[in-house]
């Protein structure tokens, strides 16, 4: 059985009022360890609090638990994953129409990539999903996708598997055909929009997508 809406899940890295900005009334809401906290603290009740909580006192515990419709607490000793992963592999059974990570960037590196790394599990069980912060937006294309244009106007493209190959770009600055990206390679770097929509198509391998805003781009 389907859930037949989008699944947004807040987990503890950085979040902020922007985070809030992007929700539906309709969301079904899963908070990860502090994740949850921040959203009880913001006046939204996670449908699912999850997660070992290691990162909370335990009256913010006790806080998540009366704050929360469910919540299932895990050793923090006893476990595979961390608790974005368990809180993103807990969407995935929900079959929602979407998933959407908030506070999964920035922090410890190695996390970052692993977060990164979950849009796969979405891509092999067939439901879309991105990571977002305030300045960027990250998703996995393996076929075709449609880019938005939006104030997150710098479009880059970084393979994920080992060589992107088939690559066409329509509706950008710098359009792309039958290109092929390597690991190692800057080439797909801040490439723009110059149309209300662009197309991203590829032949074979994985391509992480990252929209980011002018604000985040200028830092570099």
């Amino acid at each position: 059985m389907s859930l037949n809406r989008r699944a947004v899940i807040f987990t503890g890295g950085e979040l902020g009022y922007w985070a809030l900005k992007l929700l539906r009334k309709d969301d079904f809401l899963i908070g990860a360890d502090s994740g949850a906290l921040y959203l009880i603290r913001n006046n939204h009740r996670p449908d699912l609090a999850i997660g070992d909580f290691d990162s909370v006192t335990n009256s913010e515990l006790t806080y998540i638990r009366e704050g929360s419709h469910r919540t299932e607490a895990v050793d923090p000793v006893d476990k595979d994953h961390t608790d974005t992963e368990l809180a993103f592999r807990r969407a995935l059974d929900l079959k929602p129409t979407q998933i959407l990570l908030l506070g999964a960037l920035g922090g410890r590196l190695d996390h970052t990539l692993a977060n990164l790394h979950l849009l796969v599990q979405a891509h092999q069980r067939g439901i879309p999903a991105e990571i977002a912060d305030e300045y960027q937006t990250i998703s996995l294309v393996t076929d075709h996708a449609v880019i938005e244009a939006s104030d997150r106007s710098y479009v880059s493209l970084l393979p994920l598997t080992p060589q992107v190959s088939g690559i066409r770009l329509t509706g950008f600055q710098y359009p792309l055909e039958d290109a092929t990206l390597s690991m190692g390679e800057s080439l797909g770097i801040s490439n723009r929009l110059i149309d209300p929509q662009g197309e991203i198509e590829v032949h074979d391998g994985w391509l992480l997508v990252i929209q980011a805003s002018d604000s985040l781009a200028k830092r570099f």
